[in-house]
């Protein structure tokens, strides 16, 4: 009898994990049930993209994700680590290096520059501040912003905010992207760029991305795509 064949290809990494993660809020009409036992491999170098109605649990479960908001049963894991299990101090060092945020509305500091703003999460990590500037200013040249770092969030367009937002997710090398919404508040032209650096710029770095989204096209770039309906997170079929 011949011999199954065996894959020369090692195993794909997973950089984050979800675990049977329940997430309930009280209210006055009684307990809410968000999410009901999600579980959620995030491989290696892939973009999963998240749709579903609004109010449904999406950001619920990306601050979940993140390390920013806890489940109330259940458990994250980057690289089979939990930032739950940790003091609120070391979930916010390790968070800091290991997860990057862009969010519908870019959270720059106003009064800082958008080199400044970039360097920033560096800088709260231990680096030095030449160091952490030099890092932002290559970054930002990579997203076409070679020319805007010295200007103030005030000063540069919605796209370039949002870029900017980006270049801070990624700078610490964080290898895990949660994005929410991240065009949600651009025009088409300028969402559609965004959309192209998402599924390029991050690829290049081997970043997985996880991101939740009401735009089909943004969906449609992803590898994974789930919808979460009900607090259950479901593998969308083609085309969403």
């Amino acid at each position: 009898m011949p011999s199954a064949a065996v894959s020369d290809s090692p195993p794909t990494r997973v950089v984050a994990r979800a675990v049977g993660v329940h997430r309930y809020f009280d209210a006055p009409e009684g307990q809410l049930r968000i999410l009901r036992g999600i579980d959620l491999d995030v491989p290696e170098a892939t973009m999963i993209a998240i749709t579903g109605a609004s109010g449904v649990g999406k950001s619920t479960l990306l601050h979940i994700l993140g390390g920013l908001d806890a489940p109330t049963s259940g458990d994250v894991y980057w690289d089979g680590q939990s930032p739950y299990h940790m003091n609120e101090e070391s979930r916010a060092h390790y968070r800091n290096k290991s997860v990057g945020f862009v969010f519908q509305f870019h959270y720059l500091l106003p009064e800082f520059t958008a080199e400044e703003n970039v360097a920033l999460p560096l800088i709260i990590g231990g680096a030095r501040l030449e160091d952490a500037l030099n890092a932002a200013r290559s970054l930002l040249s990579d997203l076409g912003l070679g020319n805007r770092g010295a200007h103030r969030p005030g000063e540069l367009s919605g796209g370039e905010q949002q870029r900017t937002a980006l270049a801070r997710a990624l700078v610490t090398g964080a290898r895990l992207i949660v994005a929410d919404e991240p065009s949600g508040n651009l025009d088409s032209r300028t969402a559609e760029q965004l959309h192209e650096l998402l599924g390029t710029k991050l690829m290049d770095r081997g970043c997985s991305v996880v991101l939740a989204t009401h735009n089909p096209d943004l969906a449609r770039r992803a590898g994974i795509r789930y919808v979460l309906s009900d607090g259950v997170l479901r593998k969308a079929q083609p085309p969403i």
